[in-house]
């Protein structure tokens, strides 16, 4: 029985664009992890399970977070808040050691022989054994008692065994040839275990000294990777797997102090202001959409905007968009943005525009009342005059806890009619 813990194939086996779906899918669920971790977890599923990661990849994450252990399991049928859990406390962590064990445990292929062979195969009876005392064949009984005696397992001499050896044969000569024996015994030797493999074998590149980028030279470097990067952290990402810092790995100090001393720190700066500016623009002041665009925390996000002196003009923007969401007449949009609960909530007007357009629609409804018999009707009414879709109407009466209240109206119309 094969442990679920165990490797179906090797990491180098693993083709690319898989891998890297599942990282991008990590990095969503808030549980990124290096390259060999994830072709790790993927050699624990076959190649035709590959479609199946894609498939899950695609999608966004149910929960967070998950790492690519927690991925497989979940393909598996473990649920993802379990999954979730368990990537929490550390459980992928021990997996992913009892995978590493089991392989190292598997015991190697026999190497097979690429020299060719010309000798004939044996034919006929085997020779028979001849006792080289006598001269004469052995018995059967004895060639049986010989055979076991050479497949019979050999005890293994330990270094204090060792030790007393050498001390026995002044006191006892005889045991000389037992000792000999022993020395003629096979060694156990450590197996070397297969050296990575496949075109895709990870090497890490050997990196330069910080001096390098004090240089000259090295202000061409800076201003190229500057050009290829949206702001201060993600060029440091990129300068970190290729440089050492002063005192070991670079930190952000030890870039910005190269940059001032370039003097192109004003160049990166300029740069992460109109990639801002461009980015709270187009997400209409949603500070989570832009950390997720430009590949930031939202601490980093704030750190940046502090450190370019943009938070007064970053909250005159958002505080446009808040009023634009809070002044708009069009129905339909209103009832669209009801259902983006996350960019009302991080421009913090949930409550102010929920209750806003709770009091439109009870206006709406109180003028089509007597136009409708059920609550189907009355949505489809009240769309119709207003221009609104009545799926858009239906959900709003939901979201917004009407619908008891509209159901008590509109059964108590039908009944005093009656009356």
């Amino acid at each position: 029985m094969i442990s679920p813990w165990q490797r179906r194939r090797q990491p180098d086996d693993v083709p690319t664009p898989v891998a890297v779906a599942v990282s991008d899918f990590c990095r969503r669920a808030k549980a990124p992890a290096p390259a060999q971790e994830v072709r790790e977890a993927l050699a624990l599923l076959t190649e035709e399970e590959d479609f199946r990661v894609r498939t899950l990849t695609d999608g966004e994450p149910e929960t967070s977070p998950l790492g690519p252990f927690a991925l497989v399991d979940i393909l598996r049928g473990v649920p993802p808040s379990l999954a979730a859990q368990r990537q929490a406390c550390g459980y992928y962590g021990l997996a992913q050691e009892l995978a590493q064990v089991r392989e190292e445990k598997t015991p190697a292929p026999p190497p097979v022989s690429t020299t060719p062979t010309f000798a004939l195969p044996p034919t006929g009876a085997p020779p028979a054994e001849v006792d080289p005392k006598t001269g004469r064949r052995k018995s059967a009984k004895a060639e049986a008692a010989a055979v076991q005696e050479r497949i019979a397992p050999r005890k293994r001499v330990t270094d204090d065994e060792d030790t007393l050896d050498e001390a026995a044969p002044e006191a006892n000569p005889g045991a000389m040839s037992a000792s000999q024996d022993d020395e003629d015994a096979p060694r156990f030797i450590k197996r070397e275990l297969p050296r990575p493999r496949g075109r895709f074998t990870r090497v890490e590149a050997q990196r330069l000294s910080f001096f390098e980028l004090t240089r000259a030279e090295g202000k061409a470097t800076l201003e190229t990777a500057i050009e290829a990067t949206e702001h201060r952290y993600s060029l440091l990402r990129t300068l970190e797997h290729r440089y050492n810092g002063p005192r070991g790995e670079l930190t952000q100090v030890d870039m910005e102090n190269v940059l001032r001393q370039h003097g192109i720190m004003e160049t990166l700066e300029a740069q992460e202001k109109r990639n801002l500016q461009t980015a709270y623009a187009s997400q209409r002041g949603a500070a989570g959409r832009v950390a997720w665009a430009l590949g930031l925390s939202p601490s980093e996000l704030q750190r940046l905007t502090h450190a370019l002196l943009l938070e007064e003009e970053v909250e005159a923007l958002r505080e446009r968009f808040r009023n634009e969401v809070l002044a708009t007449s069009h129905l339909t949009h209103r009832l669209d943005l009801l259902g983006k609960d996350k960019y009302l909530a991080d421009l913090g007007i949930q409550k102010r525009f929920t209750d806003s357009l709770r009091k439109e629609l009870e206006r709406l409804v109180k003028d089509s009342m007597s136009d409708a018999t059920d609550l189907h009707s009355l949505a489809n009414v009240v769309g119709r005059k207003h221009g609104a879709p009545a799926e858009l109407v239906t959900r709003a009466f939901e979201r917004l806890g009407l619908t008891e209240k509209l159901r008590k109206q509109l059964s108590s119309q039908t009944v005093n009619p009656s009356h």
